[in-house]
């Protein structure tokens, strides 16, 4: 039998020095509430991303907008009211440059980007630990208030879903490395959001009631981007031309409204053709595929795979994993056969893929078939 050892049982029998990043919200000020009354050694850590240049209308309840400065006021109370020490690291640059340019250009070619997942390799489980150590900050390991779990399983750590599955936030965790899930605490994978806020109220932290951050921009997407594409043609899958769309970066695969067209029946985005500069548009069962291609693959719980395996899969955060097969192909791409149809699938979204409780891994949707 392959021995397990579970990180949120030894977080519990060892004493620890934890740095905790703190967004100013009700779970990550939870999680560092939680380690600290288990008598670790807690540090806060708030990433500073956002860009002074950008005059964008971005509001709360988003990751990145011009009102960071309360989410950070709100961070520094926590520390204050916890008595641990706290530091605000500015990687707005690290962040400009390996996210924003990846949002960017996903957009004008006319693809959907998730910049929350590689904000989460890239930034909060590596550019924010590297700046903190450089900076002298001394910690041994990082936690999150992310619903899900890590565990030890002989040589390779695995990602696990969170107990309750209506939270779980292993979705956004897909791309995280060995190396950084050797370093990750996840305090509150074994609660479900209500208990969250319970505890965050016993504690008297003020953030116990605070609203959630939805996504990743809360303005115009369109803000963003240093130029917008040229307008072109909507048409269906004859070619037909049936009215001008504003420019590729506007449309979305599933979308419906905001066309500008009228047909006897409702049309949606069936693709997008970058190279034509042209919006697709069809009826909704010409959503539906069986299968998609997919790349940029990262492997959790096994160290690559080499032959069809049954998983189950998900191609957006809000969904339940859909059965399906994975089948590689060369020069690292996979086919995924779905059990049934699915619906919308959308070209550099993340798509990621289950074993009952553990994430196998994750890729990003090249496209549909």
């Amino acid at each position: 039998m392959k021995q397990r050892v579970s990180r949120q049982t030894l977080v519990k029998e060892i004493y620890m020095k934890i740095a905790v990043g703190l967004s100013g919200g009700v779970d990550s000020s939870t999680a560092a509430a939680i380690l600290k009354k288990q008598g670790h050694s807690v540090i806060g850590l708030t990433m500073k991303v956002w860009d002074i240049s950008y005059q964008g209308t971005g509001v709360k309840s988003a990751c990145f907008g011009p009102d960071e400065k309360d989410d950070i006021k709100d961070a520094q109370k926590i520390a204050e009211l916890l008595d641990i020490p706290y530091h605000v690291l500015d990687l707005s640059q690290e962040y400009k440059a390996n996210i924003l340019s990846y949002f960017k250009a996903e957009y004008l070619a006319g693809r959907t980007p998730n910049p929350c997942v590689k904000c989460n390799k890239l930034i909060k489980f590596g550019a924010l630990l590297d700046k903190a150590r450089n900076s002298g900050i001394d910690f041994n390991y990082f936690a999150t208030g992310h619903y899900a779990r890590v565990e030890k399983q002989e040589d390779r750590y695995l990602l696990k879903t969170a107990k309750y599955d209506l939270k779980d936030q292993s979705y956004f965790l897909v791309f995280l490395s060995q190396e950084q899930l050797a370093q990750v605490i996840f305090p509150l994978g074994g609660y479900q959001k209500a208990e969250v806020r319970n505890i965050a109220a016993e504690f008297n932290l003020p953030t116990h009631d605070k609203k959630e951050s939805q996504d990743f921009y809360s303005g115009d997407y369109t803000e963003l981007l240093d130029s917008l594409p040229p307008q072109g043609d909507i048409v269906n899958k004859k070619g037909i031309v049936l009215g001008k769309h504003k420019g590729i970066c506007h449309y979305t695969i599933g979308q419906r409204k905001g066309l500008g067209i009228s047909s006897a029946s409702p049309l949606y985005v069936i693709s997008i053709d970058r190279a034509q500069n042209q919006i697709i548009v069809g009826e909704e069962t010409e959503l539906y595929h069986n299968s998609l291609i997919a790349s940029s693959l990262n492997w959790i719980s096994v160290k690559k795979v080499e032959t069809p395996i049954q998983i189950k899969a998900k191609i957006r955060y809000r969904q339940e994993a859909e059965p399906a097969q994975i089948i590689p192909l060369k020069n690292d791409l996979v086919r995924v056969e779905f059990a049934r149809p699915q619906k919308a699938i959308t070209p550099g979204q993340v798509i990621a893929f289950y074993q009952e409780e553990n994430v196998l891994g994750g890729g990003i949707i090249q496209e549909a078939h």
